[in-house]
């Protein structure tokens, strides 16, 4: 059985979607997006640089469009359940058909604005622990008064707050965490910071149609198999501001059975995640085109029939 999931924010590098457009029809596909949104994808996947994709309002829409676009190049995937970190959601919305294409780079645009604006209220930001138990790191976040806003598994959590309280935790790690990275992100999301946001997306969302999930839509929020798309709407509305419990996501991959998982572009963050938590299971990440062939051979060898 196959997952297919999309990582979020922070997964960006500058130039990394310049291979994809050049797949027949790409460049006209990501035009048409474009048009749809307001923004330059092309520009701001091939040439921009770092600080300028770091824009939460740039690199939400580019992420989304970029795990749609390397998806729809491996052809007819059928897999048995779809999942997303953090704004990857929208993504396996539309891999779940809850969303059209057009519907889910709207939607993102609108929340990718929406969480800079709230990001700008105060700064934020967010960081990683690397090493360290669970438990122990949460009671130690909170002590510092910042919020577990990605409990990732595999040892990850990473916090959010303001940058005052992250200099804090870097100067007081919790026992057992080697390190403390902090993330090209620009604000603390899913936390109480991004309040604001989530009003400005339900409006947006009351503008949406979504359809139920053909497949098993896996939610961050608790690692529940959605089925009503009306709700998997109501829960990428929520999921601005609530911890994403990545955790959860794949433990429910476990109880379904998955036997491999495919990463859209660009991927190796939860790659990176599955091999250390989900042993047994064969993991592949969408980088480049070249990546597709080897991934095409794995789904033949482990889709539903």
């Amino acid at each position: 059985m196959l997952v297919l999931v999309a990582p979020g924010q922070g997964a960006q590098t500058p130039g990394f979607l310049t291979p994809w457009l050049e797949l027949p029809g790409a460049a006209d596909r990501v035009a048409a997006w474009s048009d749809a949104i307001g923004l330059d994808l092309a520009h701001y996947g091939t040439q921009a640089d770092a600080d300028a994709i770091r824009d939460t309002a740039v690199a939400q829409p580019l992420l989304v469009a970029a795990g749609i676009l390397s998806a729809a190049a491996l052809g007819d995937t059928n897999p048995g359940a779809v999942a997303g970190h953090s704004v990857g959601e929208i993504t396996a919305a539309a891999f779940a058909g809850v969303l059209d294409e057009t519907a889910a780079l709207t939607l993102v645009r609108k929340r990718g604005l929406a969480m800079a604006e709230a990001a700008a209220i105060t700064e934020t930001g967010m960081s990683a622990l690397l090493g360290g138990d669970p438990e122990v790191s949460v009671a130690h976040l909170e002590k510092l008064g910042l919020t577990p806003a990605n409990v990732n598994g595999a040892g990850q959590i990473v916090a959010a707050g303001t940058l005052a309280q992250l200099a804090a935790l870097n100067d007081d790690k919790p026992e057992g965490v080697r390190k403390v990275v902090p993330l090209k992100v620009a604000g603390a999301f899913h936390t109480h910071h991004m309040a604001p946001a989530v009003e400005k997306l339900a409006e947006a969302a009351k503008r949406v149609s979504p359809t139920d999930p053909k497949v098993s839509y896996v939610s961050n929020r608790d690692g529940a198999v959605v089925t009503s798309g009306a709700e998997v709407v109501e829960r990428l509305v929520g999921q601005v501001a609530n911890p994403v419990r990545w955790d959860l996501c794949m433990e429910t991959f476990k109880e379904l059975g998955v036997t491999a998982l495919v990463e859209v572009c660009p991927g190796g963050t939860l790659t990176g995640l599955a091999k250390r938590a989900l042993p047994g299971v064969k993991t592949l990440a969408l980088k480049t085109p070249d990546d597709l062939d080897a991934a095409r051979a794995l789904i033949a060898e482990h889709t539903n029939a």
